[in-house]
């Protein structure tokens, strides 16, 4: 706001006030004569440009492109300010590599569709190679791998596709139910599970299942699933996370905000074995999430599993409002 009473353009506030902010952040800011983006220095967050219908797109995702039909032009550069007034695109990089580029990882493995590309990376290869890369650091004799949808469908075939053992369907979603770590309350987030999660006994029942999601967290969610498994009939249950254990707070837009209610934080491997009811449990390592990418040359942010903040954290931060602590009774 005060950088708006001392510039003449819109543009020239948000460019001034880039100077001020330290995190992440993609930004889309509207008046009536301009649409304005701008991306933090760090990259941590995807936002994208395309064209449509003779004018210009901004999205977060490059899926959203296509489900209007607009042609994917470019990823916005991290420390960019795109204009566009009057038909007119004005690029302004003067905050363009101060930083070292960080995306989150936690993009690739968990917030993005897999439809889309994320600084000409595709978000489905990611998590297939996630898969692999945790059959060949947790191999396991095992009947069928199977997936947590949605985000660990992709990590499951790639998981299958290395190890050879069959993939298939173990539970069918409710489309109506939304991301569960995030909501507000424990008991919700628990009591959200069963109804958004329906296992398929006939493919489980009697067999020593792989099961493969994108993380653990507060370790709640995965308590239900795996006794939705046992309860289906599943003789053996192996747990996989296509991410490395969340032991840190994120301060740059994941909802992790103290490490005290963090599952892989507060228990030994052991304990969370005892705790989940798996016969056997692996993460991803740190060393190979951050070779996700085809390229296996991008630097991204692993401050949650790494505590390597690319930047300063907060010196104070709200108290983890995630406060109802985790137990085997769920």
């Amino acid at each position: 706001t005060k950088h708006r009473l001392t510039e003449k353009a819109l543009e020239d506030a948000v460019i001034r006030a880039m100077d001020d902010l330290k995190g992440a952040y993609s930004l889309v800011v509207m008046s009536s004569q301009k649409l304005i983006a701008a991306r933090d220095p760090w990259g941590f967050r995807p936002l994208c440009l395309g064209s449509f219908e003779g004018g210009y797109v901004i999205s977060s995702e490059t899926c959203a492109l296509d489900a209007i039909g607009a042609k994917f032009i470019r990823d916005i550069l991290p420390g960019e300010v795109i204009t566009i007034s009057n038909g007119e695109l004005k690029s302004d990089t003067s905050h363009c590599n101060k930083e070292r580029k960080h995306l989150c990882v936690f993009e690739l493995i968990y917030f993005a569709r897999p439809d889309s590309v994320m600084d000409g990376h595709s978000v489905q290869t990611a998590r297939q190679r996630a898969g692999a890369f945790l059959a060949l650091e947790h191999p396991v004799q095992a009947d069928i791998v199977i997936g947590v949808p949605d985000s660990g469908i992709e990590a499951a075939m790639g998981f299958a596709r290395q190890s050879g053992i069959p993939y298939g369907t173990g539970f069918i979603k409710n489309k109506y139910i939304g991301r569960t770590f995030i909501q507000p309350t424990q008991s919700m987030r628990e009591n959200e599970v069963r109804i958004k999660l329906n296992p398929i006994a006939s493919a489980v029942r009697g067999k020593r299942v792989v099961l493969i999601d994108d993380s653990i967290v507060r370790g709640t969610t995965s308590i239900r699933i795996v006794r939705l498994l046992r309860e289906a009939g599943a003789r053996e249950v192996h747990f996989r996370s296509s991410a490395p254990k969340f032991l840190y707070p994120c301060y740059f837009g994941t909802d992790i905000d103290s490490s005290e209610n963090l599952f892989a934080y507060k228990y030994t491997d052991e304990e969370m074995k005892r705790l989940l009811d798996v016969d056997s449990l692996g993460f991803l390592s740190v060393e190979n999430v951050v070779r996700l990418t085809e390229d296996g040359d991008h630097d991204f942010c692993t401050a949650c599993f790494s505590r390597d903040y690319p930047c300063p954290p907060p010196k104070v931060t709200k108290k983890d409002k995630f406060s109802m602590p985790v137990s085997g009774k769920g």
